[in-house]
């Protein structure tokens, strides 16, 4: 695997985009072409804004697909819990991109494991699971909006209740802080979700 270079110099020539979006710098793409080139991200020093998320961008390292699935199929997601990143391979090989995660809040909530994308939805709403309403009564059915808990969109796994989605609290990235989701930024998981067909693979460690 390569590790991805951290620089000061690209920080510092993004700094104006920094100071007026802080949560895009991090939803940006690291794509690379082809796979086995070294891809360059945002690091060394971050705006008191995107703390969360600069937590562990030293983390992050480009993966190789081929050690996580045995081909690419229409395309494949692995989301690393440890480092907090989401990896993305399109089918034909020829774009990779990485994005900062919110990961589940404990171990007993975290699922791992071989699963794809069922579904797709712009606008998701919300509805707490039983285990969700166990842990806080007061929650409740939410409509799409600012306050719903899975941003602006929301791909659906086979599993029941498990989904890559947005959010509306950016604090939450780099951080434990779902109830088993993988959360991105709602301008990460815009992007990711305009490339990822449903039936793309994903595999969760």
């Amino acid at each position: 695997m390569t590790k991805i270079k951290l620089t000061r110099r690209t920080l510092l020539a993004a700094a104006p985009a920094t100071a007026a979006f802080p949560s895009q710098l991090w939803a940006q793409a690291v794509e690379t072409q082809p796979l086995d080139s070294t891809a360059e991200a945002v690091a060394e020093t971050a705006p008191e804004e995107v703390e969360t998320a600069h937590r562990n961008i030293s983390a992050f390292r480009q993966q190789d697909w081929r050690d996580h699935f045995d081909d690419l199929g229409v395309a494949a997601i692995l989301a690393d819990t440890t480092s907090r990143a989401l990896h993305f391979w399109s089918g034909d090989g020829m774009t990779y991109r990485l994005f900062p995660t919110s990961v589940p809040m404990s171990e007993d909530l975290t699922k791992r494991g071989y699963t794809k994308i069922v579904r797709k939805r712009v606008g998701p709403d919300w509805t707490p699971t039983k285990s969700m309403l166990e842990r806080d009564p007061t929650l409740t059915y939410m409509p799409p909006g600012p306050g719903n808990p899975l941003g602006t969109h929301a791909m659906y796994l086979e599993w029941p209740a498990y989904l890559i989605h947005g959010t509306h609290d950016d604090r939450k990235i780099g951080r434990k802080a779902s109830s088993g989701c993988i959360g991105l930024y709602n301008d990460a998981i815009a992007q990711l979700f305009e490339i990822t067909p449903v039936g793309t693979q994903v595999r969760i460690i």
